[in-house]
């Protein structure tokens, strides 16, 4: 069969490629600005790549398009159509799919589906429960929206359980639920659920909402793992649950961590049950390691297992990644784009680094950020930072209000030359620079790296 990507480059629709081609079938695909990590891997599996979303693409005749939510009937400034790929597909009555429903109809059918859902760590969680399967010898398929360095790849089909990625995003412009309600899991991660994707969600109602539609489809003898310490999933768990409840973090949780982020025993229940040291930082991560113990239990792999298996653990590609160290500054690329996740980035290098100093350099690029909706929270989630470097570029509102009361602490650059300068300009030996975008950053990191090495 000949299966043919619309947006072929992001996270989730590059992973849906990987299984494709993995399964034996053809795959092409079109995208516009593709960048690694992704590119690399889909020209690496023999992906034909394609620039842009022409109608003379309909020249391929595959069996199946698959349509990623990037697509829309959007059109331009002159009126002309934005995707007139798109167009020519829905004159044509061709038949087309989104990438939620061909994974759900074409691998995950009849298989232990584990589902990670959260507004933050859902792709370090992911990773971390697809290796602790891969360490007990279950052979795990999973779909990750980043690249784990325990496997080098985002996705494979496996042979036993598969593990998952569950965006709450919409599926498709012609399916606007959320995609994880395709994937229909036996075993239910919601490790955290806080406001987000202000451009299709009205308030954080609306998402809770579609959290308890995911609950709602997890059999009875599935098991939901819930993170204790959240009041929204309190509300979307009293909303209704009819499947086992595992929970994690809080006191009085099933599963909580005894220690230091990096050295940490697990307690089940008031039992030691376990130990993780690992290279990891930050309380979330203890946190999002408690949640994939707690799942990983439910397919058969014990806390003690699962916990030897996580000192082994690397995380994902883009999350919190030394990308090296020159001069004596240490500089690392993280993927944190919102508020929270941001202030939870830097204070966990806060805690293992200790004295020195943390230069935040940012770029709000998710749509939420864009639309200037958490821009109040800026400040609160740069606290830990000793200096923040905000890029301007592409916003619709002005950074330099909500950083105020950061004074000198804080700059705004309206380009990426300019940010690189103001940078090189403010660092010194013994700095940790922690580089955050959910994109390319216009190669803000390589041009870092750079220019730090002509200095030396």
């Amino acid at each position: 069969m000949h299966i043919h990507i619309l947006g072929i480059c992001g996270t989730f629709m590059g992973g849906v490629a990987a299984l494709a081609r993995d399964a034996g079938h053809r795959v092409t695909g079109c995208d516009t600005g593709v960048y690694p990590p992704m590119s690399d891997q889909l020209s690496g599996l023999g992906i034909e790549l394609l620039e842009g979303y022409g109608a003379e693409q309909m020249a391929l005749k595959p069996d199946v398009w698959v349509v990623g939510n990037v697509v829309s009937r959007a059109r331009g400034p002159d009126g002309e159509p934005r995707y007139p790929l798109m167009e020519a597909i829905l004159d044509g009555a061709q038949r087309y799919t989104s990438g939620p429903q061909w994974l759900a109809e074409n691998v995950l059918q009849g298989r232990h589906v584990l589902a990670v859902a959260g507004t933050h760590g859902k792709t370090t969680t992911t990773s971390m429960l697809a290796w602790i399967l891969e360490h007990a010898g279950l052979e795990p398929g999973f779909l990750v929206g980043g690249v784990p360095l325990n496997f080098g790849v985002s996705a494979r089909t496996g042979s036993g359980a598969f593990v998952i990625e569950a965006d709450e995003y919409d599926t498709a412009f012609f399916d606007k639920r959320s995609k994880f309600v395709h994937y229909r899991p036996r075993t239910a991660v919601l490790n955290n659920l806080e406001f987000d994707h202000a451009d299709i969600f009205d308030n954080l109602a609306a998402i809770e909402r579609q959290f308890h539609h995911l609950v709602r489809i997890v059999p009875a003898s599935g098991r939901v793992v819930v993170n204790g310490l959240e009041e929204s999933l309190a509300r979307v768990l009293h909303q209704g649950c009819w499947s086992e409840v595992r929970s994690f973090g809080a006191a009085v949780s099933d599963f909580i961590a005894e220690g230091e982020p990096h050295s940490f025993e697990v307690m089940e229940r008031g039992r030691p049950s376990g130990r993780v040291d690992w290279a990891l930082s930050g309380v979330h991560n203890q946190l999002n390691a408690l949640a994939a113990l707690a799942a990983a239990q439910h397919v058969g792999v014990g806390p003690e297992a699962a916990a030897a298996a996580l000192c082994e653990f690397r995380n994902a590609k883009r999350r919190m990644e030394l990308l090296g160290t020159v001069g004596g500054v240490t500089v690392y690329d993280d993927f944190a784009h919102h508020p929270s996740a941001i202030r939870t980035t830097i204070d966990g290098l806060r805690r293992r680094t200790g004295a020195p100093r943390i230069l935040a350099v940012i770029e709000p690029r998710s749509n939420t950020m864009k639309l200037g909706t958490m821009k109040s929270q800026l400040p609160w989630s740069l606290e830990h930072a000793d200096l923040a470097f905000c890029l301007s570029g592409g916003l619709g509102w002005d950074p330099r209000e909500p950083l105020a009361p950061m004074g000198p602490r804080a700059s705004v650059a309206g380009s990426i030359d300019e940010l690189l300068q103001q940078v090189l300009a403010a660092v010194r030996p013994g700095d940790q620079v922690v580089c955050m975008s959910n994109g390319s950053f216009g190669g803000f990191h390589a041009g870092l790296l750079s220019a730090l090495r002509k200095a030396a």
